[in-house]
């Protein structure tokens, strides 16, 4: 890592540069900001504070706890099921619908703490009228107004005073606890009674299902209310639709058969009656027209006797047979005899009379065909012109049977939700009067033997957090109120302004310190003297201003403390303290010198300046007192004399430090910061605000004043510790007690 110093430059708080300076590397460099280290130091500045308030936040713990009542917890359990018993085995009735998640619980739960649960425990257990209630719970309940035979009387706005308190209370003492991964419930009530707790926990649950049912009745009998409006409804819709279907049926003559099924087994529509006469109509006409095509046929026949009906004519052919059997004896005769023989004559003359009886029964025969042909003919037509008849009418009633069918679907519509609608409201009435209920006690309470509370230990754990909690929220309040520099490093950021060094608090005599080289004091003097040898191109400064913002900041001492680490370290040059606080001087008490003569008289007109200069007892350094208070002291250094004093010094002395007056309602500082080559700005740790110190700056601004950074004095080295790199106890520890005899001639 580079460890080379950082020149930089700082700006006043209006922006303007104030000069060079060394610097080092930021916290940002090193990417370890100290915000936790802040805190703890926060901590121990307010250590006793915090400690105070945590004492005062247990001690009040201990007293509330030691002086609260007992309290008594009586627990009882139910079970939530998701889903209740299906009682009745009507779907979507008791079950349908039960969320499988998280929000059916919730909702249970929910309802558990409802506040219409709690006013139906205290109307059930009439807490409303037992002081002993109010008084279990450390409340005293409202006064009846009158009294009437020794007990109090209360009017209704008594009593419902009294019902919304005890329904609060209940509400406040109830813990309503599920169990996880489970479907139990715990119901714990907390009250200073063990009976009262007791009663209350069982009460719980047994008012919890009887509000479950009741909402379940509520909802069943919200459902067949409606249901019985629907069905009065329906009722009506249904009659007048039946009534618009038979009356049309009526008007137009249609009349209907039964429904019948097809070959695949559907229902289809209804026939009607002129449907089924045309279907008997017209197989009897193909009947008919089947006989007159037969009739037809034998009548066209070629002879009577090849007609079918000769054919088969059973006198016709008896005939036929006995004239083929006469004819065989009558040819046997004409064998053996002649046609005249008797005997043949005979036989002839009856095959003539058998011939004649076979023509005349042909002719009957053909007759009658003529006459059957002419009946299927007749019969065929009548047929005809009623199918035809039919088939006009059926045509007729189909365009209106479409209205017809119209008519009987809304009837069959209605039909079916008249149906539907009283199924439910039955099977409702039945699921109603059957009571089922997803909720099960597990646990009744018992009267609790020992009291569960006040908890001693949780109650200190209680108060020692919110003392906790308070002591860092007045700690943060104080910080944020406290606007001194502490951390030597907020110079940069909150001033803009360079830090030259940081000088520890003195722990006797800080002057001694100071001029002492291997002390606290001495060593932090020295480390701000080689800031100030690297905030100029050209080295040290020769005229150096020291000052402050307001009194008591260590300015004096610093300007001492650095005169001698100057001194020191240049090697046989001299070193001038110039006390230039004519108002309130202190270099020569510090230094142990007289304040005869000084500066003030040299502003004056006193010729001789040098004869003013008082030597120490340390070899490299002189003195300038501030001499007698002068009138108005800003009149003196707001001449040329001032410039001409520093002028005569510096050809005797290499280095004037000069103690200046406090910033702030004064103008001595920036008179005196104008004549010199610069200035530093003493701060003392968690003293002046950062406001004042920002005014103070701006003062010397307006001056034309060049700072060359800050130094912060009285810096409380054990509880800065590490938090700023400033150990100076263990850094000045280091190696013990020097030997080296400068340190002790210093010190004498």
């Amino acid at each position: 890592m580079n460890r080379t110093p950082i020149l930089s430059s700082a700006s006043s708080p209006d922006g303007g540069v104030v000069g060079g300076y060394p610097g080092v590397p930021g916290e940002d460099a090193f990417s370890f900001p100290p915000v936790l280290l802040q805190y703890w130091h926060a901590a121990q500045r307010w250590r006793w504070l915090i400690a105070g308030i945590i004492a005062a936040a247990v001690l009040i713990g201990l007293i509330v706890t030691l002086l609260a009542p007992p309290q008594f917890t009586a627990r009882s359990q139910i079970e939530i099921s998701r889903e209740q018993q299906n009682v009745t085995n009507v779907p979507g009735l008791e079950g349908a619908g039960a969320p499988r998640d998280l929000e059916f619980y919730d909702t249970q739960y929910a309802l558990l703490k409802a506040e219409s649960l709690a006013e139906r425990i205290v109307r059930n257990l009439k807490l409303a009228d037992d002081d002993g209630f109010f008084e279990a719970h450390g409340v005293t309940p409202p006064e009846a107004a009158q009294r009437g035979a020794g007990k109090p009387v209360f009017s209704k706005n008594e009593t419902r005073q009294r019902e919304r308190q005890a329904t609060r209370l209940l509400l406040d003492h109830v813990d309503i606890r599920p169990i996880r991964n489970s479907r139990l419930v715990d119901i714990n009530y907390i009250s200073r009674t063990p009976t009262l707790s007791a009663r209350i926990a069982n009460a719980w649950p047994q008012q919890f299902i009887g509000a479950t049912m009741d909402r379940q009745f509520a909802s069943s009998a919200d459902a067949r209310s409606f249901l019985e409006q629907r069905l009065t409804d329906l009722r009506a819709r249904l009659e007048q639709s039946e009534r618009d279907a038979v009356a049309f049926a009526s008007e137009r003559d249609i009349v209907t058969l039964g429904a019948t099924r097809d070959a695949s087994g559907r229902t289809m529509d209804p026939r009607t009656l002129v449907a089924s006469d045309l279907e008997a109509l017209n197989a009897a006409l193909v009947s008919a027209r089947t006989d007159r095509i037969a009739a037809e046929s034998q009548l066209r026949a070629k002879g009577a006797e090849h007609s079918a009906q000769a054919l088969t004519n059973p006198t016709i052919q008896q005939l036929r047979q006995k004239r083929a059997e006469v004819g065989a004896e009558y040819a046997k005769l004409m064998v053996q005899f002649e046609p005249g023989y008797p005997a043949a004559r005979a036989l002839k003359e009856q095959m003539k009379t058998l011939d004649a009886a076979i023509a005349r029964e042909t002719g009957r025969v053909s007759g009658s065909q003529q006459l059957a042909y002419d009946e299927a003919v007749t019969r065929e037509q009548k047929l005809a012109a009623q199918v035809e008849e039919l088939k006009t009418r059926l045509d007729r009633q189909q365009h209106d049977t479409i209205q017809y069918n119209i008519f009987q679907r809304d009837a069959d519509t209605n039909r079916q939700l008249y149906d539907s609608l009283l199924q439910r409201y039955k099977e409702i009435g039945v699921a109603g009067s059957v009571g089922a209920t997803n909720i099960a006690v597990v646990d009744l309470a018992r009267v609790p033997e020992r009291p569960s509370g006040p908890s001693l230990p949780k109650n200190l754990a209680i108060a020692l957090l919110l003392g906790i909690v308070l002591a860092a929220g007045a700690v943060f309040t104080l910080e944020q109120i406290d606007e001194g520099i502490r951390n030597p490093t907020n110079v940069e950021s909150l001033l803009a302004l360079p830090l030259l060094g940081a000088i520890p608090q003195a722990r006797e005599d800080a002057a001694q310190e100071a001029r002492t080289f291997y002390s606290q004091l001495g060593e932090a003097y020295f480390s701000t003297r080689t800031a100030l040898a690297l905030a100029t191109t050209h080295g040290l400064p020769r005229t150096l201003a020291v000052t402050s913002t307001q009194p008591g900041e260590g300015k004096s001492i610093s300007a001492l403390g650095l005169a001698c680490a100057i001194g020191r370290q240049m090697g046989g040059k001299k070193v001038l303290l110039l006390d230039a606080d004519m108002r309130s001087p202190s270099v020569h008490t510090l230094t142990n010198v007289r304040n005869e003569g000084g500066l003030s008289l040299l502003l004056a007109g006193e010729e001789n300046i040098l004869g003013q200069v008082q030597s120490t007892h340390i070899p490299e350094l002189a003195v300038l007192t501030a001499g007698p208070t002068p009138p108005s002291a800003a009149e003196l250094l707001s001449t040329d004399r001032f410039h001409d004093v520093l002028d005569g010094l510096l050809e005797r002395y290499d280095h004037i430090v000069v103690d200046c007056p406090p910033i702030l309602g004064l103008a001595d500082a920036p008179l005196i910061g104008r004549a010199v080559e610069g200035s530093v700005l003493v701060i003392e740790a968690e003293s002046a605000s950062v406001r004042s110190i920002r005014n103070a700056l701006r003062r010397l601004q307006v001056g034309h004043n060049h700072v060359y950074g800050a130094l912060v004095t009285k810096l409380d080295v054990e509880r800065a510790g590490q938090d700023y790199g400033l150990n100076y106890a263990g850094y000045y520890s280091y190696g013990g007690d020097s030997a080296f005899p400068e340190a002790k001639l210093s010190s004498s």
